[in-house]
């Protein structure tokens, strides 16, 4: 099989038969001499918004590919691999009791898939209710405030990402197709096939409830085990190396390995674990507002007139750095979504992005945060966590309970609006307007304002006084980080720090891609 790179296409031609002929080109062979094909990459040349190109990275069968390779020049054109997702089980310890995973958020989900697939059988445990039950505690909250402290945007099987854009998108380099592996498990489980291909890839949140399900069914099928509504409270050692936990202040569980895949939102379980003298260190992370603007502007300046009705939603990434020396950027961007309450403490806010599948809502958001790091909060462990709750009070005590917003033009000239002009809110849960500016202090406000009318040079009408704020995004990543060592495991035995929350993702796909890293060091302890 052959890997056939860099085959472009303008977008507006696009079919199966102009890839066969664009790929014959490349090639140099005839149409009839492609026995098969298939889409292995596709990506947006949009530089020229005249003529957008799609272009594609194929695995093609052809006759006689020794002999072509021999004679073949061209760069772009070379041997496939097989890139096969392989887990290596060499451990020689004997399992007496479980391996429990705390957390079904995708870290969690995957480190329980890859054992349970290779004859373990974990025992997952979730503070949060299965996703079914869930989503009608969420649907509760926004539609009558009444926040379920365990079962909420940030708590349940699924994890934060379920109630998210499902974006796929990772910056991280594996060689070892744990991120292959991870996409074809949602394939399995009910995603769309495009996500192994796409420039883009994401699941949408309505699809991604159902993709959870049947992960949670076939980690079932395979010997697995869960456990809802069992809240990790306290943990046992013998010398060095975990013996059992306690869930519910009340109930042990024996464990000769625990895997701690608890979201960067178990601010309790992090606390316990510094009680237990876990070694944490605080970690930089960001904060800022959630801004919105028309889906239909958004597409008219990334693509064009031409291609704007054309190419779908699109989305963007904006960077700059403020005069004050601090990174500003865009986060979490959602095409055609939703901004929501994701609130997951009493008397606390805090907000997040979402989209289904089809991101046809008429609304882009996206977060754009500032960069904080200790010496905004101190150099204790949690330090960076009381930073969020201050600034999650605050925003709670802006809004009396409901989502502070404000329009940008208000923004900058510090005043509470009173009316939306322009631009609708699309949002789940209530909100009220108020002024943002007393949620954060002038460093990081000025370093918000500069950023806005510098991304309005980047994307025209991206500092419209018309766009809507909303606030507060304060758990774009974890403020800690659990350390492990190189086989994974934590200053104690048979505990295995995993996944976004223990300081080692940022999104579903790397926290899935962490959760089978760690299935793979305990599949190097134990048979």
């Amino acid at each position: 099989m052959l890997k056939v790179r860099q085959v472009k296409i303008e977008v507006l031609s696009d079919n199966e038969n102009k890839r066969k002929k664009a790929l014959s080109k490349k090639l140099g062979i005839r149409e009839e001499e492609i026995v098969s094909y298939k889409i292995t990459k596709q990506s947006l040349d949009a530089r020229d918004k005249n003529n957008i190109l799609y272009v594609y990275e194929f695995n093609v069968v052809i006759n006689n590919e020794e002999d072509y390779l021999k004679r073949n020049k061209c760069n772009d054109i070379v041997l496939s691999l097989d890139d096969k997702y392989i887990f290596e089980k060499s451990g020689k310890t004997t399992l007496n009791n479980p391996i429990v995973i705390v957390g079904a958020g995708p870290a969690g989900l995957f480190c329980a898939y890859t054992l349970a697939e290779n004859g373990y059988k974990p025992i997952i445990i979730e503070r949060g209710k299965p996703v079914e039950q869930r989503i009608g505690d969420i649907q509760k909250f926004w539609e009558e405030g009444l926040l379920n402290p365990e079962s909420n945007v940030q708590f349940g099987e699924g994890g934060a990402g379920t109630f998210s854009d499902g974006k796929l998108n990772t910056l991280v380099k594996d060689s070892n197709n744990r991120m292959k592996k991870v996409f074809e498990t949602f394939v399995e489980c009910g995603a769309n096939e495009d996500i192994l291909y796409s420039y883009k890839p994401h699941v949408g949140t309505d699809v991604l409830r159902q993709v959870i399900v049947n992960m949670r069914n076939k980690i079932i099928e395979m010997g697995g085990k869960f456990l809802y509504e069992n809240c990790l409270t306290n943990i046992f050692l013998e010398g060095n190396h975990i013996s059992a936990i306690e869930v519910n202040n009340q109930d042990q569980i024996l464990c000769d390995a625990l895997v701690l895949a608890i979201g960067h939102s178990a601010r309790d379980t992090f606390k316990m674990l510094s009680d237990n003298k876990f070694e944490m260190i605080s970690k930089p992370f960001a904060v800022g507002l959630r801004v919105q603007h028309l889906q239909e502007m958004i597409n008219t300046s990334q693509y064009g007139e031409k291609y704007a009705d054309k190419l779908g939603t699109a989305s963007y990434k904006l960077t700059y750095k403020a005069s004050s020396g601090r990174g500003v950027y865009s986060f979490c961007m959602c095409p055609g979504g939703f901004v929501v309450n994701a609130s997951s403490e009493t008397g606390l806010l805090a907000i997040n992005g979402m989209s289904n599948h089809a991101r046809d809502e008429n609304n882009a958001n996206s977060a754009i945060v500032v960069t904080v790091d200790p010496k905004d909060y101190g150099e204790s462990a949690l330090g960076g966590i009381e930073f969020q709750r201050n600034l999650e009070k605050r925003a709670y005590e802006l809004g009396k309970g409901h989502v502070p917003i404000q329009l940008l033009g208000d923004y900058n000239s510090n005043t509470v609006s009173k009316e939306f002009k322009s631009i609708s809110p699309v949002m789940k849960g209530k909100y009220t307007f108020a002024n943002l500016n007393e949620l954060f202090n002038e460093d990081i406000n000025r370093s918000l304002k500069e950023a806005f009318e510098h991304f309005g040079s980047k994307i025209n009408g991206f500092n419209n006084p018309d766009a809507i704020l909303a606030g507060v995004e304060s758990r774009t990543s974890s403020p800690v980080k659990i350390v492990r060592n190189e086989n994974f495991e934590s200053n104690y035995k048979g505990i295995f720090p995993c996944g976004e929350g223990a300081g080692y993702a940022g999104g579903i796909t790397s926290a899935g891609i962490d959760g089978i890293k760690v299935a793979e060091a305990i599949g190097k302890i134990f048979k």
